[in-house]
Parts: structure tokens; C-alpha cells; sequence
């Protein structure tokens, strides 16, 4: 095209240029006194022609490079390298080295014979699933049954006060605010894609597909993952709906009874669920005691969060994880700047002390499964990197088929958060002792935390002095733990405990049991009476894993109205456990491995107290191994917490009890941790 334009040129348009020799200077004199029409427009041809020399002079400055540039730039390079990659992927011949898809699981295990046989049920977890808008306020007109979460995100930039506005609950019921009204998703819709190209369930769905499941015989339970447990039964009636179609797919599948699949979060709103099923109305549903073993085969349960995870502690003190941590140390400015005054974290904390379904989350079994000051079950673990540990073939092999660990450093995991370095390394000794005197409200006046763009936190209603009180050199282990969100987290806390519990039983036959807060906690409440029933804990290993945090106080400014975050400064040794303020453990990114094991390693062992009937139970973990190239996406073989949905190993495990495997048949237990040493340091009662 660039030579055409050129020939085109040549021919319609010939430059005169004139030199000062040619016009005489009685001319130029008069052209310059005055100029004609005519002399304009050679002008103008002859600055199309050569080119204007003053424009040129100012195409020639430099222009200033703003940030927004670079930023537009990255962006633009990534987009083109994604497209570039995606087309020659789709160009070149499939038969390349390196190019071929590997056959899924699904397709392979069809053509050796296997074939749907049992109902599957799949129970999505925390955020994963779509919620749509039915009833809100004016700002979102014209969106009714738009999906607000787990879609594009849109409504985000658009109007985000907005979309934060609808996306709260109410902070007194835990319900919906007046005049809106956000429900979940129903269908495989609800959960198969987070977003879009981010798979979800959508890998799994495609390869019980390709063995003959379809929507008479494959249900998704999607819930308001906001609520607390019983107020999904309350508000959508979710649970009767679940207790319902699973008595359908048995009754229509010929009497076949149902496998169930949770994840994550999911595992322990299905945990709420067999003792509501079987409890008498109005708090319960009604089925009876035999309910579980007529209707349920199997409980295969992806990440299982069954004791909680660290990770909600840090969300409820600071709205932080790890990442956003690391981000908050490289980028300040982006996430709490005074200038920007975007207060991102503030917003995010706001919003999420509405949704009690975080409360379920935290820490369950106190010090006697998490450890105390001076003791924690993961004790002796090398933390040079979990990676390392598992895919370097170095491993030594212990008589139980965990991993044994070289003791580098101490790590006292069971203080669960320090304030100060110096507080999660010093003898417990050293260490003030916490009394509930601890945790007294001192003058209610706003403090210097107080903020500018007025986004409201319960921090707000602390004076700085309490703040100050109890962080000064302060560790805390689970216990004590609960009495600081207690502190720091009063109205969340409150409607907490009306709807969960984070204990161990005494007596499992004390009547007070029946409430339904305890129905979550598999260390307060029995299995149901389903001996051939079948219970697997699938979960990913190697990946570090949060599991304790070092914090300190923030920096005081007009724009800072969350006074805590993580000291991302904090560091240990270089073969150490702690990275960026936070201590890291096995596990699959998100649910150490002591939560996702325990409970099927020795809680639930043979005939315990917690399953009186002796269900039998499966370890199933999965060595992560990240991808070998772009081309293979999320990895086929990882075992982070949301990705392992996609690995192959797992897919086929849960096909083949699907198709009407048993657990023995299947190979039993296949451990590569160190779950089984750590449970026989946890002195509980079975």
C-alpha cells in the first residue's frame, strides 16, 4: 500500500521549489509586503510538499512520558504477544512437538467402558459463583438480572460506589439491605467460568460430558456465598431446593445414589447441610436419620477448607493477603494513596465484614489443632520452597508416605499473628500475657487513623490508644485470636456467633449441639449414620501456603482508616518460612494442608466420636506441578486451590467413583505430605 500511495504521488502532485538566485529580490521584497493569494497557496503546496520546518521543530521536542503511558504500553504488548500466540497455536500443524493436546480424561476413560452411573451433585465454594441483580437502586436501572459477580466485571469500573453498595449485606441481620435484592446464579452457569477464559468447574462438567452426564443426572447447588449457612435455607430456601433435587436425580437415575462434589467453602456449607437434612423442622429439614445413607454414595471433597484457613484472619484485620501485601509495599499509591485517594482496602473491608460467610472461615479446633505460643503440629518443616521439596526427587520417604523434613529454623506457626518480627521469634516467656482486661474499649474518640474520603470501617469507633494497646509486642495464637476480632470487629463478630462456632465438643451428645452454628464444624457435630457411605479429601500439595502473619501498625495519615497491615518488610532466613511479613506453610496456595487433611487422616479414622458409624475416609493429594508451557494454560497437573479443578489425575478419580468405583478400589489413601505426622501430634479426643 506504502508503494502505491508513492506512485500516486509522482503524478499528481510535482514540487516547484525556488531558490533565492532564481526570484529577484525586488520580488521578494514585494511578495513579503504583500502577499497574494496565490503565493499563499504555493506556500501551503510547498509545506505539504517539504513539509512545514516549524512543525517539524515541534514534532521534534520530546513529549512527556507519563505513567499512564507505560501502563499503555504493557498493556499493549501483552495483547499483542497473547494474540500472536493464540494465532500461531491455531496455524500451526497439531502434530508438532509440544503442540499436541493431550486426550482428555474424559474421552479415554469412555473408550475403556466407563459410563455415567451415579447422580452428581457439585457444590460451588466461596466467590467462585455468579450472583445476578433482581432489585437494586436507581444507579443500576436497566441491569435487572445482570450478573454483578462472576462475569465480566464491567459494573466494576463503571460505577463501582455502586456495584460496592448492592454487593454488601446488611451489617446488622447479615441479609439484604432495602431495596436490594442480589441471588445467585442458578445452573452450571452459575459456577463453570469465574470469568471469562478462567475456568472454574467448566473442565470437570465438559469431562463427566464426555462419559454421559447432562442436566438430568449433573446438578450445580449454587448458593449466595455471602450468607451465612442457615440464611441461605432462610432467605432462598437453598437447602430444601438441594434436599429436593438430590431425592429427584436418585429417584428418576434408578435409586442411584447421589455423588456429591464440594469445593472449598463448599465442603463445610455440605458439612451444614447432612445434619440439616436430618433434623427435625422448623430448623431442620426433615429427613431423618437414614436420609444420608438412602440418598448419598459418595462426598468427594476439591480444597476442603474443613478447620478454616489463616487467610481469613488477615482479611477481616487488614483486607490482605500476600498479594495484596506485595502489592501494597511496590505500589502504595495504588491501593491507599492520599493524593488518589482511591482507599481500595478500605472499600474491600467495608464490603466484606457484611458477608458472615467469612466468619466460617476462620481457624476452627483452637490451640489444641493450630498450636500455641510455643508449639504447632508443622513443626520441623523445611520452607526453602515447597516446590523444591516435591518435584527435585530428593524426597525421603517416611514409613507413612509422608515427606520427612530437615529441621532449618524453628517456626512457631502457632502464633498465628505478631506484631513485631522480634514477637513471633521470642520465647513465649518474653511475651506479655493476654487477659480479657486486653481487650476493653478505652475512650471512643476518633482516632488519627481517621479518614478522608469517609469510608467508614469499625476501626473508626477505636481511639488510637487501643489500637496501640494491643499490638505493642503482642503475639496471639487462635485463642486469643477470637477475643482480638472480638475487639477490633464487634458488630461482625456478634452476628458471628449467633450463626458459627470455632471449638472443640466436650460431649457431642449435650443437646446445645443440635443449634445449627455448630453444624459447620466438623469437630462440634457427628457424621450421619451412612456406614457405606464414602467421604474423600482431594487437595493439591507443594505450593507455600499462608499460615501466619507478622504485622504492625500502619503509618499514621489523614487517609488511613485501617491502622494495621502486614509488615511486608519482614523477612527470614533465606531457606526460611517467612516471606514479605508472612510465614508460609504446605498446602495448595490457599488451605494449608493440616485444615484440608486432618479431619480425614485422623478426625474421622475408623470409628471416632466426630463418626460414630465409621464412614470410610480417603486421602487423595496432588504433587503440583506448574506448567511446562503457555500453551498449556492453568497447568494439567497443578494442585493450586482453584486450577486443580483442571487436574487430569483429580478429573479422573472423580469419574471413576462417578462410574461406581470404591474408594479401595480406586487405591485408597495416596499421600505425599506430611499429614499423618502431623495429626499424631495433635492430642485430641477420638
Amino acid at each position: 500500500m506504502a508503494y502505491i500511495l508513492r506512485f500516486r504521488k509522482l503524478f499528481f502532485l510535482e514540487p516547484v521549489n525556488y531558490s533565492s538566485s532564481d526570484q529577484p529580490k525586488t520580488d521578494e521584497k514585494k511578495s513579503n509586503e504583500t502577499p497574494n493569494v496565490e503565493s499563499e497557496n504555493q506556500g501551503a503546496v510547498s509545506q505539504v510538499l517539504e513539509g512545514n520546518p516549524k512543525r517539524k521543530k515541534q514534532n521534534k521536542q520530546p513529549k512527556e512520558w507519563r505513567r499512564m503511558d507505560s501502563c499503555c504500553w504493557i498493556i499493549g504488548y501483552m495483547c499483542t504477544t497473547w494474540w500472536l500466540l493464540l494465532f500461531l497455536f491455531h496455524c500451526l500443524p497439531g502434530n508438532l512437538p509440544g503442540l499436541k493436546v493431550p486426550e482428555p480424561p474424559g474421552s479415554r476413560l469412555k473408550r475403556e467402558g466407563l459410563t455415567a452411573l451415579h447422580p452428581i451433585v457439585l457444590v460451588p465454594g466461596i466467590v467462585t459463583g455468579g450472583l445476578e441483580l433482581w432489585e437494586g437502586k436507581p444507579c443500576y436501572d436497566g441491569l435487572f438480572r445482570r450478573r454483578l459477580w462472576g462475569g465480566s466485571f464491567t459494573e466494576i469500573f463503571k460505577r463501582p460506589t455502586c456495584w460496592l453498595e448492592h454487593l454488601s449485606l446488611d451489617n446488622e441481620t447479615g441479609l439484604d439491605p432495602p431495596g436490594i435484592r442480589i441471588r445467585a446464579v442458578p445452573g452450571l452457569v452459575a459456577a463453570d467460568y469465574f470469568a471469562p477464559g478462567y475456568f472454574v468447574w467448566a473442565i470437570l462438567i465438559e469431562n463427566l460430558a464426555r462419559i454421559g452426564y447432562e442436566g438430568k443426572n449433573m446438578y450445580m447447588a449454587a448458593y449466595d456465598w455471602r450468607l451465612s449457612f442457615q440464611n441461605t435455607e432462610i432467605r432462598d430456601q437453598t437447602l430444601s431446593r438441594l434436599k429436593s433435587k438430590i431425592e429427584l436425580m436418585y429417584v428418576t437415575n434408578g435409586n442411584k445414589k447421589v455423588v456429591v462434589v464440594p469445593h472449598s467453602m463448599g465442603v463445610i456449607y455440605f458439612l451444614h447441610f447432612l445434619k440439616w437434612v436430618e433434623s427435625p423442622p422448623p430448623i431442620g429439614g426433615g429427613g431423618g436419620l437414614g436420609w444420608c445413607a438412602k440418598h448419598i454414595k459418595a462426598i468427594m471433597n476439591i480444597g476442603p477448607a474443613f478447620l478454616g484457613v489463616p487467610k481469613a484472619v488477615s482479611n477481616i484485620l487488614s483486607a490482605e493477603s500476600k498479594d495484596v501485601a506485595f502489592m501494597r509495599a511496590m505500589a502504595p499509591g495504588l491501593l491507599d494513596s492520599e493524593f488518589l485517594g482511591f482507599q481500595t482496602l478500605e472499600h474491600v473491608m467495608r464490603v466484606s465484614r457484611t458477608w458472615d460467610s467469612i466468619i466460617s472461615l476462620i481457624p476452627k479446633g483452637g490451640e489444641t489443632i493450630w498450636g500455641n505460643l510455643d508449639w504447632s503440629p508443622e513443626e520441623g518443616h523445611v520452607c526453602d520452597s515447597a516446590k523444591k521439596k516435591y518435584n527435585n526427587g530428593k524426597n525421603e520417604n517416611n514409613s507413612e508416605g509422608g515427606t520427612s523434613f530437615r529441621v532449618q529454623e524453628l517456626t512457631k506457626y502457632g502464633r498465628i499473628i505478631s506484631f513485631g518480627k522480634a514477637s513471633s521469634d521470642l520465647p513465649s516467656s518474653h511475651l506479655p500475657v493476654l487477659g480479657s482486661e486486653e481487650f476493653v474499649h478505652g475512650d471512643s474518640s476518633p482516632n488519627s487513623y481517621s479518614s478522608c474520603g469517609n469510608v467508614w470501617t469499625e476501626y473508626n469507633e477505636m481511639s488510637q490508644e487501643s489500637i496501640q494497646k494491643i499490638a505493642e509486642n503482642k503475639a496471639y495464637t487462635v485463642r486469643t485470636l477470637l477475643h482480638l476480632l472480638h475487639f477490633i470487629a464487634p458488630k461482625m463478630m456478634k452476628r458471628a456467633e449467633t450463626h458459627f462456632s470455632h471449638g472443640i465438643a466436650d460431649d457431642l451428645d449435650d443437646p446445645k449441639y443440635n443449634h445449627y452454628k455448630y453444624w459447620s464444624n466438623p469437630l462440634e457435630t457427628k457424621l450421619p449414620d451412612a456406614p457405606d457411605m464414602e467421604i474423600y479429601c482431594l487437595y493439591g500439595v507443594g505450593i507455600p501456603t499462608e499460615r501466619s502473619y507478622v504485622y504492625k501498625l500502619s503509618p499514621p495519615g489523614r487517609c488511613k482508616t485501617i491502622p494495621l497491615q502486614i509488615d511486608s518488610s519482614a523477612e527470614g532466613s533465606d531457606n526460611g518460612c517467612l516471606k514479605g511479613g508472612v510465614y508460609f506453610a504446605d498446602g495448595d496456595e490457599s488451605v494449608p494442608v493440616l485444615s484440608a487433611g486432618f479431619m480425614c487422616a485422623k478426625g474421622w479414622k475408623g470409628k471416632t466420636r466426630f463418626n460414630p458409624s465409621g464412614i470410610a475416609t480417603y486421602i487423595r493429594e496432588y504433587e503440583h506441578k506448574p506448567p511446562a508451557s503457555l500453551l498449556e494454560g492453568r497447568g494439567l497437573e497443578s494442585g493450586a486451590h482453584v486450577d486443580i479443578m483442571g487436574n487430569v489425575a483429580l478429573i479422573e478419580d472423580i469419574l471413576r467413583v462417578a462410574a461406581g468405583v470404591s474408594g479401595a478400589e480406586l487405591g485408597g489413601d495416596r499421600i505425599h505430605s506430611d499429614i499423618k505426622k502431623m495429626s499424631e501430634k495433635i492430642n485430641i479426643r477420638l
